[in-house]
């Protein structure tokens, strides 16, 4: 261990990890088990996973809820006690000894020696009228939140991804019927899932077509498509991707690419000494639970490394 990396003050940690999704859980385990103090802190916990409504190719869960996936890990990293603060990280800035200060959203500041950012992606928007509008009166980003509250209603999916599949056939438990709008010819979904929106009597396909607006009065009542046609649905679940949560490392001089993801090697180290960053708010290709676990254990090592060259 690093005799430069005093943690004996209060609010001081080896390291802290910025996020509550797969990666920020996978990290902390592991620089748990390498003795260092850890910090997590998160707005939810979970992440965007735990709103998913079916994970199949983690290994060890054969079928299992994001939920319930996060449940498990929940109970892994309680199980070394490890702290987790529920709230927004505000800022993150180095001193000029090579620490890092890390400001909550609650005011409060925390000091370390290193850094994994694992902050994940937000929802992207379609950004057309109507959009924000009737955001919770119709128009959602999480099927599992809010499609119970369409029994027996027709429903919209704007997407063609795996993901927006699987919230399609989600759906259709609860739809009356289900339509899955994507402005490409064909939709893009693993094999097994696109079998399985095919074969449901419930979901028709609409392609190559995108939304021009949402049109409502008090409630969701109708889309626009972009040829003029008037769709009339009362529900409208966007499941177009997400953009990287990176803002927070643009001012230490963190690279990025195009997409706003953090631009890491393949130990999960960004070109700022002692910042390190995990899952989908890296560029990582593959965007899955189980990569995004991979690539935070490879953080937590290069921490290791870090701290002990300190």
């Amino acid at each position: 261990m690093s005799k430069s990396c005093d943690v004996s003050k209060p609010n001081s940690y080896h390291v802290i990890i910025i996020g509550g999704g797969p990666a920020a859980v996978s990290a902390a385990i592991y620089t748990h088990r390498f003795d260092f103090k850890t910090l997590i802190i998160g707005q939810e916990y979970g992440g965007a996973i735990s709103r998913t409504y079916l994970i199949e190719n983690y290994p060890g869960f054969f079928d299992v809820s994001g939920f319930d996936l996060m449940d498990a890990f929940q109970k892994h990293y309680e199980h070394f006690n490890i702290p987790y603060i529920f709230e927004t990280v505000t800022k993150i800035e180095k001193e000029a000894e090579g620490k890092f200060v890390v400001t909550a959203s609650g005011g409060e500041k925390y000091e370390s020696c290193a850094v994994i950012v694992a902050t994940g992606g937000k929802y992207r928007k379609l950004n057309i009228p109507g959009e924000e509008e009737f955001h919770g009166r119709g128009v959602s980003y999480c099927a599992t939140c809010d499609g119970p509250f369409f029994r027996d209603k027709t429903i919209i999916v704007v997407g063609g991804s795996d993901s927006a599949a699987v919230e399609a056939l989600f759906l259709s438990k609860f739809g009356k019927n289900v339509y899955i709008v994507y402005r490409r010819d064909k939709i893009r979904s693993e094999p097994i899932n696109t079998q399985r929106v095919n074969e449901n009597e419930k979901i028709e396909i609409i392609t190559n077509t995108t939304l021009k607006r949402i049109i409502g009065k008090d409630k969701v009542e109708a889309v626009e498509f972009h040829d003029g046609t008037i769709f009339p649905t009362d529900a409208v679940f966007i499941e177009i991707g997400e953009i990287p949560q990176s803002d927070l490392v643009k001012d230490l001089g963190v690279n990025l690419n195009e997409k706003g993801e953090i631009l890491v090697d393949k130990f999960a180290q960004t070109n700022v000494p002692g910042i390190f960053a995990a899952g989908d708010v890296t560029d990582i290709r593959e965007k899955q639970v189980i990569t995004a676990a991979a690539q935070a254990v490879s953080a937590a090592y290069s921490v290791r490394d870090y701290i002990g060259n300190l």
